[in-house]
């Protein structure tokens, strides 16, 4: 295993405040010739350098497939069962990079680095994770590109892509309390909207039922439900029918007490008949049955006569027995008198109350709710019915404040167009000043501002804007990713960056070849302005220019070498003097002399 710090390299070390973003690592298994390869990178502007055929290109392709790029299976090592690459990377709190994990439900700890992970198998199958976490390649790529850009043979990103326009222009001069206004009035013009909308949907709901309305709120009126009325009546209604009920006993033992019916006897009647029955057992005053004393009393005569005493007796407690029950029976008829006069039983009332619960029952029942909302639900029809009689004024009122929203959107949007116009001739000439010494003296910038239909109008604005490129005088301007060569579009890339640099949130940015095709003079401008973007941005650069190469903070070489009989590509970081040997042999060829070191140790600025 071969791990490369480089930030451990010699040779420059006056390296920038390191940036927002930046790459920190690259752990590279079994891609194609790279068996494995760990590689730390240092912030400031790093140079990667070798032999044509050496391996260069699979260390995008390896970190390519760490940002969601299509692979294959010929990435995968002979003899390996699948390729793995983990790109790590640091950003600062606040970063949009969090917001966006937080979004997918994986929120992260700010001060933790950011791992991207990739697995391809021998069999094409292919695994992605964020921080340890599975993600889709959608997901991955997302993520990826908020944080690394490439430029060169790989698919441009970034600023290539005409959605970061508007954007990009935004943040190179604009006031962000004008993009805040123009954000704002346009959310209170569509609120504003979305209320007249909203209002014009129920008055013509209301306007379709307006016949059910008035009958129902008619009838709900009429009824007029109380809040909480069900409850109240129905416990009204069951102390009504226990009064009902007591008062039925009562009459009921009063009925047997005094019946109706003349052919039946009443209990006092027949108890006063008994008394009269009895007293005629009893002698009637003056007549004593006692033996006379001068009379001689035989003992048959005796005999009767203590029977007739018994009798009497008998007949006497009987009577008295008779005289108690009714006197008992007429004290029980006071009582039931009083107990009826007492219960509160009232049927009338107890039929309103009955007839009243039904009714508000019934009426929910026939709507589809609890008795107790029938009150709110009366509320919100005579609203809905007094909306529909006063709709159209208020419809006037909302269309007013519409019309006054989109004129205060529209102001304070003329006014960022204004603004953007300045800002894209500002940008133009900025980016036409780099252009030259790239090589590109021919090409013309464009910012074009394209005014946009009021649909598609937004919290950015009226318009849209597309960065454009003519590379030759005569050519109009096309879109950045068609119209340049990779080279051009390479070097435009550098001048954009050069000039949008820490705006769109990218931290690391990766030219590969950028100085194809050029030499000399343009190679020297190249190579100053990737050492002016690294103050920014960490920016890695694959190079066979030795003018680029000696900008660099930072130095790679990648090569090949035979291990276990298998060719195999390696990395390493090189020392002040090992440079000065990679950059001679990058200007002289295969023999170094002794001028080609001279040539290289002026290029570093060791003379």
């Amino acid at each position: 295993m071969l791990n490369v710090a480089l930030a451990c390299c010699h040779g420059r070390q006056d390296y920038p405040t390191p940036g927002d973003v930046m790459l920190t690592s690259l752990s590279i298994r079994d891609v194609v010739l790279i068996e494995a390869l760990d590689l730390s990178f240092h912030d400031g502007f790093t140079a990667l350098t070798g032999e044509t055929g050496a391996g260069k290109s699979i260390l995008l392709d390896s970190l390519g497939l760490a940002m969601g790029e299509r692979a294959n299976t010929g990435l995968v090592r002979a003899g390996a069962a699948e390729a793995r690459v983990s790109a790590c990377f640091e950003a600062p709190a606040g970063h949009a990079v969090f917001t966006l994990l937080s979004e997918q439900g994986m929120p992260a700890d700010t001060t933790d680095p950011i791992v991207l992970r990739r697995v391809i198998s021998r069999e094409g199958r292919s695994r992605a994770w964020v921080n340890d976490q599975p993600v889709g390649l959608a997901l991955l790529r997302g993520i990826a590109t908020s944080l690394i850009e490439i430029q060169g043979q790989h698919e441009q990103m970034g600023l290539a892509d005409p959605a970061t326009h508007r954007g990009l222009l935004d943040a190179s001069n604009i006031p962000t309390a004008l993009t805040d206004s123009v954000s704002t009035a346009f959310a209170l013009w569509k609120e504003r909207a979305a209320e007249l909308a909203a209002a014009q949907r129920a008055l013509d709901e209301a306007a379709r039922e307006e016949e059910w309305l008035r009958h129902t709120v008619d009838e709900l009126t009429t009824l007029a439900p109380q809040p909480d009325e069900e409850e109240s009546l129905a416990r009204q209604r069951h102390s009504l029918q226990q009064a009902e009920r007591r008062n039925e006993a009562v009459a009921a033992a009063l009925a047997e007490l005094t019946p109706r019916d003349r052919r039946t006897a009443a209990p006092a009647t027949a108890l006063r008949a008994a008394g009269r029955a009895l007293h005629r057992l009893l002698p009637a005053p003056g007549n004593n049955t006692a033996r006379q004393a001068n009379e001689p009393a035989s003992a048959e005569q005796d005999s009767a006569l203590a029977e007739a005493q018994a009798s009497e007796a008998l007949a006497t407690e009987a009577l008295a027995a008779l005289e108690n029950a009714e006197n008992a029976l007429a004290e029980a008829e006071n009582l039931l008198s009083r107990l009826s006069a007492e219960t509160d039983a009232n049927p009338r009332m107890l039929e309103e109350t009955e007839e009243r619960l039904f009714s508000l029952r019934t009426m929910a029942r026939k709507h589809g709710v609890a008795v107790d909302a029938l009150a709110d639900l009366l509320a919100t029809l005579s609203a809905r019915l007094a909306g529909l009689e006063s709709g159209v004024q208020h419809l006037h009122t909302l269309r007013e404040a519409v019309a006054a929203a989109q004129a205060a959107y529209q102001t304070h949007a003329t006014a960022l167009t204004a603004a953007r116009e300045r800002a894209a001739r500002a940008l133009e000439q900025a980016v036409s000043r780099e252009l030259k010494p790239l090589r590109l003296e021919k090409a013309r910038f464009v910012v074009e501002i394209q005014p946009l239909p009021q649909e598609q109008w937004s919290r950015q604005g009226m318009e849209q804007v597309a960065f454009l490129i003519a590379a030759n005088p005569g050519q109009p301007a096309g879109p950045l990713a068609r119209v340049a060569s990779g080279g051009e579009l390479s070097r435009l890339m550098l001048a954009l960056k050069l000039v949008l640099a820490g705006q769109s949130g990218i931290g690391t940015l990766i030219f590969d070849e950028i100085d194809a095709g050029v030499g000399g003079a343009t190679a020297a401008a190249i190579g100053e302005r990737l050492r002016r973007l690294a103050g920014k941005v960490q920016v890695l650069a694959v190079t066979h220019s030795p003018q680029v190469a000696a900008s660099a903070h930072a130095h790679l070489r990648i090569g090949k070498k035979t291990q276990n009989g298998q060719t195999v590509t390696h990395a390493t970081p090189l020392s002040t003097t090992e440079r000065t040997e990679e950059i001679a042999r990058m200007l002289a060829g295969d023999t170094i002399t002794d001028a080609a070191r001279a040539a290289a140790a002026s290029l570093l600025g060791q003379t």
